[in-house]
């Protein structure tokens, strides 16, 4: 019999919270080791005279989020959505032309790409590497190449102007820190991200100069290296000094970063 974790009426009522047993999910999450220790999956969860049992997995906002955190379900929920629309359009691609391909290939296929793709920084290449064979479906269906030809990624950098999986989630990384340090995000983001020269220990120091970010310290490699202040601020750093001008705009501040990634594939 698995433990129960209670919550009473009154602290739901405290946080004006209604329970919709239908809709409710409840999850442990911990790294495999610690998860392994909880007995038969661990505690329920009781919300006044309901039980509400603990999921294999959660959805919110459309992510499918696991205990370990791997990401793994998501990336293949994602992977089959997006080949069953690349089979759609692979059947109509000789009666339309490339920009309506083009278009349509942006509206079903690399939206669900780029969606809450912030998520997948620090996964694995074992994990990202499923996305990407997506995104080369997608540019070979775009450029009629053949599965048998080699070289799709080096196509669809000239051809098709576009990013590596990898380097779509650095780029969503730097734009949210973009907008985190001009007041564009949310303040729960805003207060992740510390510049180097607002740092009363650190601001003599030649990064301050530089519009650098602090790196907070991550206890777990496996978890805390994926922390969106962690992450965030390692791939701010990692651009050159003048994406990281604060006079720029948010529209220069994404061409330059764009371009900054791609020519890193020349």
């Amino acid at each position: 019999m698995c433990p129960i974790w209670q919550v009473g009426p009154c602290w739901m009522a405290s946080h004006r919270l209604k329970l919709n047993q239908q809709k409710t999910e409840f999850l442990w999450i911990g790294s495999w080791n610690t998860l392994s220790k909880l007995p038969n999956g661990g505690p329920q969860l009781v919300l006044e005279s309901c039980t509400v049992p603990v999921s294999g997995e959660a959805r919110c906002l459309g992510v499918i989020i696991e205990p370990d955190l791997s990401m793994k379900r998501h990336v293949q929920t994602v992977s089959r959505a997006c080949f069953y629309q690349l089979r759609q359009l692979k059947s109509i691609r000789h009666s339309v032309d490339s920009e309506t391909a083009s278009t349509l290939v942006h509206a079903f296929v690399t939206s669900r790409l780029d969606y809450c793709n912030s998520l997948l920084a620090g996964c694995p290449k074992v994990v990202t590497d499923v996305l990407q064979k997506v995104q080369n479906a997608a540019a070979r269906l775009l450029t009629g190449s053949s599965r048998r030809q080699h070289g799709i990624q080096q196509i669809m950098h000239q051809k098709l102007h576009w990013l590596n999986i990898t380097d779509r989630i650095r780029f969503k990384l730097c734009l949210i820190v973009y907008k985190s340090l001009h007041g564009l995000s949310p303040r729960y983001l805003s207060e992740l991200v510390t510049p180097v020269a607002g740092s009363e220990y650190r601001h003599r120091l030649r990064s301050a100069t530089h519009g650098d970010l602090v790196i907070p310290e991550a206890r777990l490699t496996t978890y805390g290296h994926r922390s969106f202040s962690y992450a965030g601020a390692k791939a701010w750093n990692a651009l050159p000094n003048h994406l990281k001008d604060h006079s720029l705009t948010l529209d220069a501040f994404k061409r330059g970063l764009k371009t900054h990634f791609l020519s890193s594939y020349l």
